[in-house]
């Protein structure tokens, strides 16, 4: 994959945990966002802000705070930028009866304690940051 070209990569869960978490907080991103369980491979590309995960088994956790369900596939990619992720690919998040995948995620920047996820269907939902916490 030509994206991945040039990437730093860290094999293994603990590891690959570390990494993803220090991009996270370098992008002033929650670094709860990404709740993840039997992390094979984590890489990431500086110059273009390709960030790549792959996990075992796909999972779902429920984030308690907002009572939403999110489901990671085994790959998720996307671009990451300051307070952004765009072009996300392997998360979906639970609304009524359907999956719509989240495409993008933003953190508002100045800082008003707000996320907000955008599906490809043009659906937009604000949470609060704290509900994106380690731990949650």
């Amino acid at each position: 994959m030509a994206e991945k070209e040039g990437g730093l990569v860290k094999k293994g869960h603990e590891e690959g945990i570390k990494m993803a978490v220090s991009i996270l907080e370098e992008f002033e991103l929650p670094t709860g966002l990404l709740p993840l369980a039997d992390v094979v491979e984590v890489g990431f590309v500086r110059s273009t802000g390709y960030m790549w995960l792959v996990q075992k088994k796909k999972i779902e956790h429920n984030f308690k705070m907002i009572k939403k369900l999110v489901s990671y596939d085994t790959e998720i990619y996307g671009f990451v930028e300051k307070k952004r992720i765009k072009k996300l690919k392997g998360v979906k998040a639970k609304e009524l009866m359907l999956w719509p995948p989240v495409s993008e995620i933003i953190v508002d920047d100045p800082p008003t304690g707000k996320v907000h996820f955008k599906s490809l269907a043009g659906i937009t939902k604000t949470f609060p940051v704290e509900a994106f916490a380690a731990g949650q």
